[in-house]
């Protein structure tokens, strides 16, 4: 696979409530990944745990897992988020994404703001010329 992706960051934070492994395997089948997962135990302004939890994956393993993300969207989502790619893409030609954690455990892909999972997809530089935005509208198969 020729690699299109320099970079996939994933990063969330998980609550002690919350059920960490089901969200993990959320996230894991949503990127079809196992990169490895570094976690950073924190603690909330009441003394209950937190814990930040991301995987950082890059070249041939970022593309597939961006590929696998992008074809699980549906495309009602992929259209929303090419409408929107203007706010989604940096000076850098990062896009950011934030997903709903809920709905993500419960099989479904949506936006999200409140309680996210964050996604930072960095394209490889000389692919770009200056057209991140078309790329990764050309990347979300909006039609």
């Amino acid at each position: 696979m020729k690699s299109t992706i320099q970079s996939l960051d994933v990063s969330m934070l998980l609550h002690a409530t919350e059920d960490s492994e089901r969200v993990i395997a959320a996230v894991r089948g949503l990127i079809d990944a196992d990169g490895t997962l570094e976690t950073v135990e924190m603690e909330g302004h009441f003394g209950n745990s937190i814990k930040k939890v991301g995987v950082h994956l890059h070249g041939d393993q970022a593309t597939k897992a961006f590929a696998a993300l992008t074809a699980r969207m549906p495309g009602g989502l992929r259209k929303e988020l090419a409408k929107d790619i203007d706010k989604l893409v940096d000076e850098h030609s990062s896009l950011f994404l934030r997903l709903d954690k809920q709905k993500l455990v419960e099989g479904e892909i949506a936006t999200g703001y409140e309680d996210a999972i964050r996604l930072k997809v960095k394209p490889r530089a000389f692919l770009m010329h200056g057209h991140a935005r078309e790329f990764f509208v050309q990347q979300l198969k909006v039609g």
